[in-house]
């Protein structure tokens, strides 16, 4: 059996979005009350980050961007870049909480073999680019959770595996043209946003370690295995990961307000099966999963359970 860790702190709920915005502190709860309702939480082990310093986030974003995202915040500001991007005074610091959360996780994650996390945090990160923020997202946590691994505990390949259904823009920016990590991504297309297309495979040193698996709406759970049995499966065995990050969002749920697709709770557990079985084969078992979307909130809560059983097993 895998050590399991919920990554989780109550201070995320400070991320105030406002009124019917779906990235909502709700999420969180939904997703606590049903881990405890299930009995799950008693399984895992719980740890409790600290907000990450700023020279944390610059391991992926540019320094000035960093500082711009503390000054909005602290002036008052109620958007960041698009307009989707909400945020209030706290904002700022429970981005950074976030990222103490991934690399939490991968202090955890590196001490021994056989263990996996799920960092239930917001906001999300994916979209976030070095110099901007875009679709709830302020600092992309998997892209710096790559780093941090790369830097502090010299992992050399890194895989992100992104099932959310809204491409990750920011994450295939930060390392287009980088060879150690292997970005694979399936998502709703032409969707937001309007990036992730399949020629999109990375330049220079890093062509060929970002592959896009874009799929029209109305895709379920058969394309979606399709997609990781024939794509990701094998370009994991020539790639041999130490580490396996997922992008884990639970939008594309056919329950989901925000897009057109119909994956299942079954669906999700099964591209768990997939992609903890690439873990055990070339990663040492070690799996993070860093909450992403997911807006029918008690669909999301009902998958994110039915992900942590298959990595308990």
């Amino acid at each position: 059996m895998a050590e399991v860790a919920i990554v989780y702190h109550e201070d995320f709920l400070k991320h105030v979005t406002g009124q019917g915005h779906p990235e909502s502190p709700e999420r969180l709860m939904a997703i606590m009350e049903r881990l405890s309702a299930e009995r799950l939480l008693e399984r895992l082990v719980t740890i409790v980050p600290e907000e990450a310093s700023s020279d944390t986030a610059a391991l992926v974003h540019k320094p000035e961007y960093v500082r711009w995202v503390r000054d909005r915040c602290q002036q008052g500001a109620q958007c960041l870049d698009w307009g989707d991007t909400t945020v209030c005074a706290d904002s700022y610091r429970v981005a950074l909480l976030a990222v103490g959360a991934v690399t939490a996780a991968a202090d955890w994650l590196m001490e021994r073999e056989k263990r996996r996390a799920f960092c239930a945090v917001r906001p999300p990160g994916h979209h976030a680019e070095p110099d901007r923020a875009m679709g709830f997202c302020l600092f992309n946590n998997v892209a710096v959770c790559a780093r941090y691994l790369q830097r502090k505990h010299s992992v050399e390949r890194v895989l992100i595996v992104d099932w959310d259904v809204h491409h990750g823009n920011g994450t295939q920016t930060v390392f287009y043209g980088d060879d150690s990590v292997f970005y694979f991504s399936v998502h709703q297309y032409p969707h937001y946003p309007g990036t992730g297309k399949e020629s999109e495979r990375g330049v220079g040193r890093g062509e060929g370690y970002t592959m896009n698996v874009p799929l029209p709406a109305g895709s379920g759970d058969a394309e979606y295995v399709r997609a990781f049995r024939e794509r990701l499966v094998p370009a994991a065995e020539s790639f041999r990961p130490e580490v396996v990050l997922v992008s884990a969002g639970f939008d594309a749920h056919a329950n989901d307000p925000l897009a057109s697709m119909c994956v299942t709770d079954d669906g999700f557990a099964e591209l768990s099966e997939i992609v903890r079985s690439i873990a055990e084969q070339h990663a040492n078992g070690r799996v993070i999963s860093v909450l992403e979307g997911g807006y029918g909130i008690a669909h999301m809560a009902a998958s994110i359970a039915r992900h942590l059983s298959v990595m308990m097993d």
